[in-house]
């Protein structure tokens, strides 16, 4: 008898890529100084960060975006990995080693945008490949 755990940690939708440069300061707090940013997306009330160790999200909740909620998620944390397209969007799907389920939905992405993720997706998916080593 199989059981699968299966609990959605979190579900984020960003809207738009950002340029390193346009991120607020507080987001550089969180990420080491050797550490390589190697894209950033962004919603309204929402950042993303891809970097060489991890995934970052920033959520500002409350009415002035007062209240910051930041979650991190190191690749050596996944143990599964997938990408999905869709003809405006594309989502990337992770299994964490503790069973629950992150996916991050990029919509508006065009066919560079696409081919830029896939790539993002393969350094990825080569530093979840490298925990066990």
């Amino acid at each position: 008898m199989a059981y699968i755990k299966y609990k959605e940690l979190a579900y984020c939708r960003f809207s738009r890529k950002i340029d390193v440069k346009e991120l607020p300061k507080f987001v550089f707090d969180y990420v080491e100084q050797d550490e390589n940013i190697w894209c950033s997306y962004s919603s309204f009330r929402k950042k993303l960060l891809l970097t060489d160790r991890k995934i970052i999200i920033f959520l500002q909740k409350g009415i002035f975006g007062k209240t910051k909620k930041i979650h991190f998620f190191p690749y050596v944390n996944i143990s599964s990995s997938a990408i999905e397209y869709k003809d405006s969007s594309t989502s990337l799907l992770f299994s964490m080693d503790s069973g629950y389920q992150l996916t991050i939905n990029l919509s508006n992405t065009s066919p560079s945008d696409k081919t830029e993720i896939r790539q993002i997706y393969f350094k990825l998916i080569e530093k979840i490949g490298k925990k066990e080593n």
